[in-house]
């Protein structure tokens, strides 16, 4: 046999693996490092967070990212560049994780690796109908595999939308298998770059759960923090904010899209919420002039309006209290979540610590259970009985040599 497949092999059969989930999001903040140990798979799944830390990207990593994020034209060179580099800079963070840690590489059975979104184009979205859904993360896993000497699995996105699904959100699939609990319904609420919530049934029906992007989370909130305040990357415990008025023309005006009448599951991503999209709607509500605390102050009613609204449409009634567990960077704005308390009195929140995990390392826990699925999953079907849900093993496997 080849001495990968039978490493891979290996692996597959152990009864416990290290795998690190590695996530950076369209916040371009930095790259979350997860090192998980899982027991088991599907609804057996086990996992206990070994190490996690969040290693801020420098400005100037940003700005190359920012040269080809969500952008119809880029510069096609720097693109087929920054795929590598980018490859090279997570490795780089893996193998300086794991020193700090002093964990040696060959401990480690296998990176999970999401890459960097650049672009992100479901169908509902690009309105061309002879081209399916799409989504581009950068970051080749092969690069990833050599660097560190460990095997990668990446690129989680394609094979969902090949399967008929838009390439997110992927939460869904990590929720069901570790947050579920019979008899309580659960909402688990991202709050990252875009907000998503993922429905998870106390029925334990696996049918009747679902996940869905709901429209922004934090990506407005930062680009006019950035605008405004050069300084600053993003506002932060919502101190901007805090001092401003909600704008109420404006806010109508934001919220005017079709996306909000859109059936669920649904995606969007910054190519559609983005600072030109603000700007139109601050000429069509005549609010050109608001300072930047009562737009940062409108931006966060925004964010929660979408939040709010989609979560009202998904449960109009229910017998029992909702619980809300919250993750993602907007869990730390205090504004957004005094916000959702005031405009959902009848849910109890609480956050992914009450489960067990950091909420900070759910997301890249979240694709170290997508690759632990991969390695030794059954691929029942999960979900498969709603739309857009497909169930599928995803990830590309990329041998270290």
């Amino acid at each position: 046999m080849n001495p990968n497949l039978h490493n891979l092999f290996t692996i597959a059969q152990k009864p416990q693996r290290r795998i690190i989930g590695l996530m950076s999001g369209t916040s371009l903040d930095g790259l979350d490092v997860a090192l998980c140990r899982f027991e088991g798979s599907g609804p057996a799944t086990h996992v206990q967070v070994e190490r996690f830390a969040t290693v801020p990207y420098p400005e100037a990593v940003k700005a190359e990212i920012r040269r080809v994020f969500a952008k119809s034209t880029i510069d096609f060179e720097h693109l087929c560049l920054l795929n590598p580099w980018i490859a090279l800079l997570h490795a780089d963070i893996v193998l300086d994780c794991l020193r700090a840690w002093k964990i040696a590489p060959q401990d480690v059975d296998c990176i999970a690796s999401h890459g960097q979104t650049v672009f992100h184009a479901p169908k509902s979205q690009h309105g061309k109908p002879n081209f399916p859904n799409a989504t581009l993360q950068i970051g080749d896993g092969d690069h990833v595999a050599v660097r560190t000497g460990i095997l990668t699995i990446s690129d989680f996105r394609q094979k969902h939308v090949a399967a008929g699904g838009e390439g997110a959100p992927l939460a869904v699939y990590g929720d069901y298998l570790l947050f579920s609990k019979a008899r309580e319904d659960r909402i688990l609420l991202n709050m990252g770059g875009i907000a998503n919530f993922t429905f998870l049934p106390g029925s334990l029906d696996a049918g009747a759960m679902f996940s869905t992007d709901v429209g922004p989370g934090n990506t407005l909130l930062d680009a006019f923090t950035q605008l405004y305040f050069p300084d600053k990357s993003y506002d932060a415990e919502g101190a901007i904010a805090a001092q401003g008025q909600v704008h109420e023309p404006l806010l109508r005006a934001l919220l005017d899209h079709p996306f909000y009448a859109a059936a669920f599951p649904k995606t969007t991503g910054p190519e559609l919420f983005s600072r030109d999209y603000v700007v139109q709607a601050q000429q069509r509500s005549n609010s050109v002039s608001l300072s930047p605390a009562d737009l940062l102050a409108t931006l966060v009613e925004f964010s929660a309006a979408g939040i709010v609204a989609s979560i009202r449409r998904c449960f109009p009634t229910s017998d029992a209290p909702l619980t809300i567990y919250a993750s993602g960077g907007g869990m730390h704005n205090p504004v957004l979540m005094k916000t959702l308390h005031l405009q959902l009195p009848d849910c109890r929140f609480l956050t992914t610590h009450d489960l067990g995990i950091n909420p900070d390392a759910k997301e890249a826990v979240l694709f170290a259970v997508l690759a632990n699925e991969t390695l030794a999953g059954s691929n029942a079907p999960l979900g498969s009985s709603r739309p857009g849900i497909p169930a599928v093993s995803m990830g590309k496997i990329s041998f270290a040599q």
